[in-house]
């Protein structure tokens, strides 16, 4: 059993008061739902170069974006980015407010384009352009 340290009783206790997004009634969620969010200057800039955009939630200074579940496998979202795994995030006053609605009957935001264009934002080289570690594979 792990050691109850002051940062792990803060991450529990953070996560307790974590709420869910609540999606659109009539979306379609055979992925699960993840939420990636960001601080909303960056949202705003993301909102403006993707093509395809699903539901995009403002809650407090940060804008959340849903995509599938495990949308985190494999990739290392850039700084000041967060990933919320089943869409749990921060409680914050006045809640989570819907900005964006998709057309479609999905919720989902493409999540490869989305890191893609977060890193470019951020100048994060995505993790599959980074060099090896010494004695990798």
């Amino acid at each position: 059993m792990r050691a109850m340290t002051l940062d792990r009783l803060t991450s529990l206790a953070r996560r307790l008061s974590d709420i869910p997004l609540p999606l659109p009634e009539g979306m379609q969620t055979r992925l699960g739902c993840d939420a990636v969010g960001m601080p909303a200057e960056i949202g705003r800039q993301v909102m403006s170069r993707m093509n395809r955009v699903g539901c995009v939630y403002a809650a407090g200074d940060r804008w959340w974006w849903i995509v599938p579940s495990h949308s985190q496998q494999s990739l290392d979202w850039p700084e000041p980015v967060r990933y919320a795994a089943r869409a749990l995030v921060p409680a914050s006053p006045g809640g989570a407010q819907l900005i964006h609605l998709p057309q479609r009957d999905a919720p989902y935001t493409p999540p490869i384009p989305l890191y893609l264009t977060l890193c470019r934002i951020t100048r994060t080289v995505p993790v599959w352009m980074r060099p090896a570690e010494a004695g990798g594979f």
